[in-house]
């Protein structure tokens, strides 16, 4: 049995063409393998720990092999507890709209989260950076206003797709597929339903060797 988490990081759930991609991945995928465990979390509706006050000195203390007091112990329990699900999942899906050419704050607040040393990766000076979330797949749904794809005029303006391709190869995760949909604006909303429509039948091909 795989457990894939699936995290959406768009509001607009219902009207969000990047959650429309997702969740037919999602809904083809449970097809294929009856007896995965879904877990889906919306980061708008998560309460994510805050990287501050005693969290942040949890965690330094936690990294220089200081004793934490018990109220910075029971902050990182917050922090550690997301961690745990995250490594747990054999699988991601990701939904991910381009806000101001980049990802959703709340998504980043949750990749702020849970991109933590000596848990999702390592460091020493002989091997530097290294992932420890080691042989497990992505999916990636991305949609944006505009085009950004490779070739485009907005090509180098993408820092959405950069950023969750760095963020998931740091913490190791290397076999990432992904689509995007776009325009969603530029070219009227029958063109984007169009196009929205050619990658979800994409998407349903994809998820077959998930």
């Amino acid at each position: 049995m795989s457990k894939v988490l699936y995290i959406k990081a768009s509001p607009r759930r219902d009207r969000s063409h990047s959650v429309a991609i997702a969740d037919q991945f999602i809904d083809s995928y449970s097809k294929i393998d009856r007896y995965s465990e879904i877990t889906i979390h919306d980061v708008f509706k998560m309460e994510l720990p805050s990287m501050d006050g005693l969290t942040l000195a949890a965690k330094y203390n936690i990294l220089h092999g200081r004793t934490a007091t018990r109220e910075e112990q029971v902050a990182w329990m917050a922090v550690e507890s997301l961690i745990k699900e995250f490594m747990e999942a054999d699988k991601y899906v990701f939904a991910v709209p381009m806000w101001n050419f980049g990802i959703p704050y709340k998504l980043k607040h949750y990749l702020d989260v849970i991109i933590q040393p000596g848990y999702t990766f390592s460091y020493s000076p002989d091997e530097g950076y290294k992932g420890l979330v080691l042989g497990k797949p992505a999916f990636v749904a991305y949609a944006s206003g505009g085009e950004y794809a490779p070739g485009t005029p907005g090509e180098d303006l993408d820092y959405c797709r950069n950023y969750m391709s760095l963020a998931l190869s740091f913490m190791g995760i290397t076999d990432v597929r992904q689509i995007a949909v776009e325009p969603t604006l530029q070219m009227g909303a029958e063109e984007a339903a169009k196009r929205q429509e050619a990658a979800i039948e994409k998407a349903r091909k994809m998820a077959k060797d998930f």
